[in-house]
C-alpha cells in the first residue's frame, strides 16, 4: 500500500477530500514518498514509552503537541494528497480525536502496509491510521481501538468481468492469476478459500493492482469493496466487482476495522476509545467518513473483542 507501481512479486501475504483522478493518485503518490523520507528523517523525536502501567504516551503527545501518524497511502484510508496534505478516514478521525486530547497537531509517517506494525512497535511513529483490519494475528502484537468501520472484499477485473470472478473460489475454478496488496487481510482470505499462497502477485497498494489488470499481467486484484470501487472510478480498462463477504473457516467474514497502539499503551488507547464512541452515538463519525465514500452500510457494532478472537 505505498504508493508506487514497482514490478508485481509473488509471495511464498482504512476533513477535506477529492475524487482522485488517475494523475491525482500518482501525484499523491509521489508526495507520499517525499513525505516518507521526511517522516524517516525525524524517528528519532517520536514520543518514547514508559515503563508506568497503561503507559505515559498520552501525557508525553500532550506536552509536545503533536502525535505522528502511520499511514499507508491508501485512498480513502491514510494517505496524503496531491496538495501535500493529510487526509482520510483514518488521519480525519485521529484530527479530531487527538484534539479532544489536547493534542494539536498530527503528523504522517508513511511506509508499506506490511511495515506499520514492525514500525509502530519499534517507535517510528505512535499510532496506525490506516483503515487496518483488527484480527487475532495483528491482535498478538498490537493493541487495537474499537473498529470505525466494518468491510468487506471486492475484486478489480477487466472491463466487463470477463472470468466472471465474483468470490475466492470463482479465482480458483478459473484458475486466475489473482493479486492483492501487501500485508492485506485478501492474501489470508485468499488461502483460505484454497489459492496457492505461493502463486499470489503481492503489489504494494490499490494502484499498482489496477495497473496490474490493466496490463493483463493478472486477472484480478482483491481489496475492499471501499479501495476498490474508488481507484477504478478513473479507469477505462477495470471495473470493480460487487462487494461479498470472505468465508473464514466456513462462515461468511465481515472485517473491522480500527487504530492500532503499542500493547504497553493502554491509557492512550483507552481515551482513544471514550472520544470514538462518543462520535460514533452523535452520528459525527459518519459525517466525518462519508467525503470518502462511507456510507451506513460501512458504520459497525463489531467490537474489538470479538475481532481479536476470530
Amino acid at each position: 500500500m505505498a504508493p508506487a507501481t514497482g514490478t508485481p512479486r509473488k509471495t511464498g501475504r482504512t476533513g477535506k477530500t477529492r475524487d482522485p483522478s488517475r494523475r491525482a493518485l500518482l501525484a499523491g503518490a509521489s508526495a507520499l514518498a517525499t513525505a516518507g523520507a521526511l517522516g524517516a528523517a525525524g524517528c528519532s523525536r517520536v514520543a518514547s514509552a514508559s515503563g508506568a502501567e497503561g503507559g505515559e504516551l498520552l501525557d508525553r503527545l500532550r506536552a509536545q503537541g503533536i502525535v505522528r501518524l502511520g499511514i499507508a497511502g491508501e485512498i480513502p484510508f491514510g494517505y496524503i494528497d496531491t496538495d501535500g496534505e493529510l487526509t482520510g478516514e483514518g488521519p480525519e478521525v485521529a484530527k479530531v480525536i487527538f484534539k479532544r486530547l489536547g493534542v494539536e497537531r498530527v503528523q504522517p509517517v508513511p511506509t508499506e502496509f506490511g511495515s506499520l506494525i514492525p514500525g509502530l512497535n519499534s517507535q517510528q511513529f505512535d499510532v496506525v491510521s490506516a483503515g487496518m483490519y483488527i484480527n487475532p494475528e495483528r491482535c498478538a502484537q498490537v493493541i487495537f481501538s474499537e473498529p470505525d468501520h466494518q468491510m468487506l472484499d471486492a475484486f478489480v477485473v477487466r472491463k466487463g468481468n470477463p472470468k466472471g470472478l465474483v468470490d475466492y473460489a470463482d479465482v480458483i475454478r478459473a484458475k486466475a492469476r489473482f493479486a492483492t496488496g501487501s500485508g492485506y487481510a485478501q492474501i489470508a482470505h485468499a488461502i483460505e478459500a484454497g489459492y496457492p499462497e505461493g502463486d499470489i502477485v503481492i503489489v504494494p497498494d490499490q494502484v499498482a493492482g489496477m495497473n496490474a489488470v490493466e496490463a493483463g499481467r493478472v486477472d484480478v486484484f482483491a481489496g475492499t469493496s471501499l479501495t476498490t470501487r474508488e481507484v477504478v472510478k478513473k479507469s477505462r480498462r477495470t471495473e470493480a466487482t460487487k462487494a461479498f463477504a470472505a468465508r473464514v473457516d466456513g462462515e461468511p467474514r465481515v472485517d473491522g476495522a480500527g487504530f492500532a497502539f503499542r500493547p504497553a499503551e493502554t491509557n492512550l488507547r483507552d481515551a482513544f476509545d471514550v472520544e470514538l464512541r462518543k462520535m460514533k452515538e452523535s452520528g459525527e463519525l459518519l459525517r466525518v467518513l462519508r467525503p470518502f465514500g462511507f456510507t451506513k452500510v460501512e458504520m459497525t457494532e463489531l467490537t474489538t473483542k470479538e475481532l481479536c478472537s476470530g
